[in-house]
Order: structure tokens, then sequence, then C-alpha cells
């Protein structure tokens, strides 16, 4: 038997598609003025009662401009009674509603040509998305810098992110800096974003002091990869807080000196260090992971492990229940992944919009995909510094 192949045209497809659309959108507000008319008027057409307050004398055309297209509308001509439609302010509020998605769609990094696919095929300019997203900006830029309610944040994770900008005509990258931290209800929240310019101990302390400014209290460890100006600017902001080296950050910077064929062998020996019960068994295994790196003439990587082990074991000394999600920055890392798909609108004009729309999906994401989830039981945390302080 011979397979028919059915061809589509796509474009036809399209044009079909938006075409039901608008004659739906125009069914559907002419039949509100309809209904309107007869609530006017307490009577349906040729209905004749006592209560009736008013007559139909036809309908006049009026054009209106939808997302959808253009539509005529058939508005009631009535006699004896005023008829003042409030139909079509409510649809062009619907409009602005129409215009909120947009900003939305952009700031979840969805690309302008996707938006005029989304809009059926409407031109959508980077003027006009510039114009969109100033009405957005003020609510994101007070959601950035709203206090910090949510008690005491034991466990942070930070990290920066290079987004490309232009600045003065030339092209260069700009770190936005990102924390989000597990409050003391087990709850993760997003703490804030801010532009960076580079990742240094400057632009660290000024990042923590302005959390720590906006309600930011009770931090027990920071999460984050080695980066010296993110260590120093810990270590003044938050001199009570212990610092945990994010180890799958670790391993890759072992892999850098470990020839690609010894890289999954490797990688299972560094996993046996961080599997270990304690972290004096963990210092027992790294000790041997040295050794044998060294038989198998890897000297770099047995260097690496040697001298950066000990900064990722500083979960060890939280309750066991949440190693796992201590150890790593990979909360972290898939909010980054959110926040790179903002990359599809290639170069931002400016540092502000970038962070903007950096914010908008990290507020997006957090709204969303994380919901009313508890992340951790943090009466383990509890018990675990009540008891440190009796040993204490």
């Amino acid at each position: 038997m011979s397979e028919k192949i059915v061809q589509l045209n796509e474009e036809v497809i399209k044009g079909q598609l938006k075409e039901l659309v608008r004659g739906s959108v125009e069914e559907t507000l002419n039949a509100l003025l309809e209904q309107e008319a007869e609530k006017l008027t307490q009577a349906a057409w040729y209905e004749r009662n006592e209560a009736r307050q008013g007559y139909r004398s036809g309908h006049y055309s009026r054009n209106l401009t939808t997302t959808s297209g253009d539509v005529t509308l058939h508005v009631p001509r009535l006699k004896g009674v005023s008829f003042e439609t409030a139909i079509i302010e409510r649809y062009r509020r619907r409009e602005s509603s129409v215009e909120e998605a947009l900003i939305e769609m952009y700031l979840a990094g969805v690309s302008v040509r996707r938006v005029e696919d989304i809009t059926g095929g409407s031109k959508v300019s980077p003027a006009t998305i510039s114009e969109l997203n100033k009405k957005a900006y003020v609510h994101i830029e007070d959601w950035r810098n709203r206090p910090l309610q949510g008690g005491r944040y034991p466990y942070v994770y930070v990290d920066g992110i290079y987004l490309r900008r232009n600045w003065g005509g030339e092209y260069e990258n700009v770190a936005v800096l990102v924390a989000i931290a597990v409050n003391e209800d087990g709850y993760r929240e997003v703490l804030g974003a801010a532009e960076g310019m580079k990742e240094d101990k400057a632009s660290w302390v000024s990042f923590f002091q302005w959390l720590r400014g906006r309600g930011l209290d009770g931090v027990k460890l920071v999460v984050g990869d080695k980066c010296l100006g993110k260590l120093e600017a810990v270590g003044e902001v938050f001199p009570e807080a212990k610092y945990q080296r994010c180890t799958v950050h670790f391993y890759r910077n072992v892999f850098s000196v470990t020839p690609r064929s010894k890289v999954k062998l490797v990688a299972k020996m560094l996993k046996a260090i961080h599997a270990q019960e304690s972290k004096k068994a963990s210092r027992k295994k790294a000790k041997a992971v040295v050794a044998q790196l060294r038989e198998m003439k890897l000297k770099e990587a047995a260097k690496k492990v040697k001298d950066g082990i000990e900064e990722t074991l500083t979960y060890c000394d939280f309750p066991s229940e949440h190693w796992t999600r201590i150890r790593t920055n990979n909360v972290m890392e898939r909010l980054n992944r959110e926040i790179r798909r903002t990359r599809v609108v290639g170069c931002f004009p400016d540092g502000n919009s970038a962070l903007m729309l950096v914010c908008a999906r990290l507020r997006h994401v957090a709204g969303t995909q994380w919901g009313n989830k508890k992340y951790m039981n943090m009466r383990h945390l509890e018990v675990t510094l009540e008891d440190t302080s009796i040993a204490g």
C-alpha cells in the first residue's frame, strides 16, 4: 500500500489561524455590543413590553485595530436612551494587558522574532520593545530593592554571570551578581541581583553590603565557586559565616589538568571523597586520592586536590541531611541557565537593560517553578546548632 504524504503550507496555515482569531474577536465584540444595547433598552429586537426604555434604529460601523487584526464593530443606534458603550474601553484595557504580556515574554527571554511569531507576524521594533520595557522596569526595580522579610537566611548561594552590553559604542561583558538563599523556614528565595562590572572584591563587598542593608541576616554558610574577591568579601561583610567551595566547580578545575581519557576515572575518585560519612573520613580519602593521582603521573591534578580539598569540605560542619544541597552551587547553576535564556535578545543597549531582564527572569522562575515547595527541613540545622552550643 502506498503512503500518501500530506504537505502543509505553514504560511497558509498561519494566515488561516490569524483570520480565525480575528473573526472570533469581531464576532465576540459585536455580540457584547448587542447584549449591552439589549440591557439598556430592557428589550430584545422587536420586543414590546412595559419596561422598555428605548428603541433600536439600526447600526453604524466602526473600525477597531486589535492585536488580532482590524475588526469592524456594528454599534447599535438607539432612540430614547443614550448608548455609551464601555465595551470598547474594556477591550482597550485588555489590549493593554496584551501589551504587558509582550513585555513579560521579552523579559522572560523570548526573542523579538519569536514575539512577532506569537503575535501573528506583526513587526515589533526594538524601539517599541524599549518603550514597553520602561513600564515594567519600575515594578522590577521595586522588587529588586524590596526589604528582605524572610527572617534569617542560613544558607546563601552566590554567583556572577556575564552578559554582553554596549558601553559608549563599544561592546564589553558585564557581570551581574546574583544571590539566592534558603530562609529559616526552608524555602528558597531570590535575594537580589546587581551589576558588578567585574567579579572583584569591591563589587562583591558592595553587593553583600546592599543585601545586608535590605535585611539579609543570620547567614551561616555561603556557597559559591573559588573567586578570591568573593571569598575576601564574605569574610569582610559576613565574618560569622563559613564558605563552601562548590564541589562541582572544584572537579572541573581538576579536570582542566587531567587527560580526557582519564577524566571518568578521576571523577569517580573525587566523588568518593565527598561520599564519606564525616569530614575526618573525607580528609583520609583525599590523601589516598592524592597518592593515587601521583602514581598515575597526574602531578598537577594531585596538587590541585591537595591544595583545594579542605575548602570543599565545609559542608560537613552542617546537618548531613543538608549535605547534597549545600556542597554544590547546582541550585544557582540551574537558575543561571534560565538567566542565560535572556541572551536571545543579543547585545543589551546598556547595563540597566541587562540587569532588568535578569531580574525579571529571576522573579519569573522563583514565582512559577519554585512555588511553595519547601527546599529543606531546617529543623535539622536547629538541632545541629543546639548540639554545637551544648558541646561548646
